[in-house]
């Protein structure tokens, strides 16, 4: 392997990196067959974290449905709040956690999640979940929109959810699919599975590259593209 890598960085200095990638693979591909094991086990396949399936329209209504169906008024705007958040702004974790009412804000044309911490930022709430964003915000004001009375806890979501499981009928509820709901809806309303097949990408790893040299839109233009239609 240390000769490999020796080759690969001198001998092979004037060849672009995809060749030399391309060139590394193959030599330890044949070293793996030709070369002495000396006992050594084979490297262990690490599996792929694969982002999880969103949730169909259908699937949101009801628990949308059930989340109206909760005991208390207070527990109604929890429960709301936790599915248009996720599904609506993508939010989870910390970034859920934290969200007050008072951080939800008409502006812009449109209605946003002022989102604080380690990555602070404005988070357009998709149109079709606005209103109950809203509507929550106005009932909790200073309050957290999923419970709790420090922003560093933990759990309090783990009730909500338990509420929501719909039984054999319905999938759990998982912020990780609610996250994924609203990524899936954004890509579709942007275009991307078109800019994808057009381009002939399969995957994302030089998009960062392209987008350091483009600017950003500001919050006019941010929600007018990422909040969709009702």
């Amino acid at each position: 392997e240390a000769v490999l890598e020796r080759f690969i960085a001198t001998a092979c200095r004037s060849r672009s990196a995809a060749s030399r990638r391309t060139l590394r693979t193959n030599l330890r591909f044949v070293a793996r067959r030709v070369g002495p094991s000396a006992g050594r086990p084979a490297s262990a396949a690490l599996p792929r974290q694969r982002a999880k399936a969103p949730y169909s329209d259908a699937e949101i209504a009801r628990f949308l449905s059930l989340a109206d169906a909760q005991p208390t008024e207070s527990r109604r705007f929890r429960a709301t709040s936790v599915i248009s958040l996720g599904a609506g702004a993508g939010l989870m974790g910390a970034d859920l956690r934290a969200v007050t009412g008072h951080d939800v804000i008409e502006r812009s044309g449109g209605v946003v999640v002022e989102v604080h911490g380690r990555r602070a930022r404005v988070v357009p709430v998709r149109r079709c979940f606005a209103p109950l964003v809203v509507g929550a915000a106005s009932f909790f004001g200073s309050r957290y929109l999923v419970g709790g009375l420090e922003p560093w806890r933990r759990n309090v979501t783990i009730p909500l959810l338990a509420s929501l499981s719909g039984g054999a009928d319905l999938p759990p509820l998982d912020l990780s699919r609610l996250r994924s709901t609203w990524l899936a809806a954004v890509a579709a309303s942007l275009g991307l599975p078109t800019f994808f097949a057009a381009a002939g990408i399969t995957s994302s790893q030089h998009l960062g590259d392209v987008m350091a040299g483009l600017a950003m839109a500001d919050e006019e233009g941010a929600v007018a593209l990422l909040a969709g239609t009702a």
